[in-house]
C-alpha cells in the first residue's frame, strides 16, 4: 500500500466513524424528544398512546379536583379546547386556576393524559414561551 492509499484509508475511516457517531447521536436525541402541543393541536395532529409530549395552556377554571394523597385532576385549556390531566405528585406552589402550565407525560390506552411533570409560571411576568406564543396565535393571550 502506498503512502497516498494509506492516507485515503485513514480519511475514509475517520469519515465513516464520524458519520456513524452523528447517526447514533441523532437517533438518541430523537428518542428523547418530547413535542409541544396545545389542546387544540391534538385535534389536528393526533398523538399515539404512550408517545411522550409536552401539553401546555392555562389551567381551566373550576377544573382542579384533589384526590387521595398527592393525586390531582385538572384540565388544560387554550381557550377553545381542553384536555383532562391526571397527575400524582407535588404540584408547584404557584399552580392555580387560569395560570400558565406545561405538563409532560403521555396519553394512556384510554386516551387519558397522565402527566409525570407539571411546570407552572414562576412569577406574574412569566409564561412558558410555547404557551404564550400559542395563546397569542389563537387570540386568547391578553397582555397586561
Amino acid at each position: 500500500m502506498t503512502r497516498k492509499q494509506k492516507r485515503l484509508a485513514v480519511i475514509a475511516g475517520a469519515i465513516g466513524f464520524l458519520g456513524l457517531a452523528t447517526g447514533l447521536t441523532l437517533y438518541a436525541l430523537g428518542e428523547q424528544t418530547s413535542y409541544f402541543y396545545m389542546p387544540g393541536d391534538l385535534e389536528e395532529r393526533p398523538v399515539a398512546a404512550g408517545q411522550r409530549i409536552r401539553l401546555g395552556g392555562l389551567v381551566e377554571k373550576g377544573s382542579i379536583q384533589r384526590g387521595d394523597d398527592t393525586y390531582v385532576r385538572f384540565a388544560v385549556t387554550d381557550g377553545t379546547e381542553s384536555v383532562a390531566v391526571q397527575y400524582s405528585g407535588i404540584l408547584p406552589d404557584l399552580f392555580r386556576e387560569e395560570q400558565g402550565v406545561v405538563t409532560e407525560g403521555a396519553f394512556d390506552q384510554n386516551r387519558n393524559f397522565v402527566a409525570d411533570t407539571v411546570l407552572a409560571k414562576h412569577d406574574e411576568n412569566y409564561m412558558p414561551r410555547e404557551v404564550a406564543d400559542s395563546l397569542k396565535e389563537k387570540g386568547v393571550w391578553k397582555e397586561d
